[in-house]
């Protein structure tokens, strides 16, 4: 049996609070908290998942008007609980140097690329996390034949709760958050329709 070292067990019983994980230099990059407890990104990275984020956080950067920062790779910190970290994301709160993460109410935009290790949580738990913390719009990006497809999602505000707006395969128009043009087939490498 292996111990587990001192920086992994929570302060308190009931689990770690967001505000923890400014506190925890020894946790691996990438480290999320969901309902109190700590989740680490394990396994690597597929090439593909790194090449869809970086040329989504380019074109969206792109596209965004001023006063809309695109952000990569930032927790959210959603209530006392819970601070995930989306692969992207768009907010209203300005560059500030030492961030080390954005509320809901700065978030206009959460996109999430599924990876084999993170499926359930971006289909399932964070779907519901976001939008429960009102976040106006969710995209989870899936890996179609090695072509990104965006599953996106508005938030209904009486019900806290996301309603699909589409599936998107080979382009993604739309005017909100702001507006966006995206060819995806182009955002992995040699693929272009």
């Amino acid at each position: 049996m292996t111990a587990v070292p001192a920086w992994m067990r929570p302060p308190r019983p009931e689990g770690w609070r967001a505000d923890d994980l400014d506190r925890l230099p020894e946790a691996p990059r990438h480290t999320e908290l969901i309902d109190g407890a700590l989740v680490f990104m394990m396994s690597p990275q597929r090439s593909w998942h790194g090449r869809v984020v970086t040329a989504l956080a380019v074109s969206l950067t792109q596209q965004a008007p001023e006063g809309i920062e695109v952000e990569r790779e930032m927790t959210i910190r959603l209530d006392e609980w819970n601070r995930p970290e989306p692969d992207l994301l768009a907010t209203t709160a300005p560059y500030e140097p030492d961030r080390t993460c954005y509320v809901p109410e700065d978030v206009l935009l959460v996109v999430e690329v599924v990876s084999p290790e993170s499926a359930h949580r971006d289909r399932t738990v964070k779907l519901r996390k976001y939008a429960e913390a009102g976040i106006a719009h969710y995209w989870r990006v899936e890996d179609e034949d090695d072509l990104p497809v965006v599953h996106s999602y508005e938030l209904d505000g009486p019900t806290r709760s996301y309603a699909p707006t589409g599936i998107h395969r080979h382009e993604l128009r739309s005017p909100a958050p702001f507006p966006i043009w995206l060819e995806l087939d182009r955002l992995v490498p040699g693929r272009k329709r």
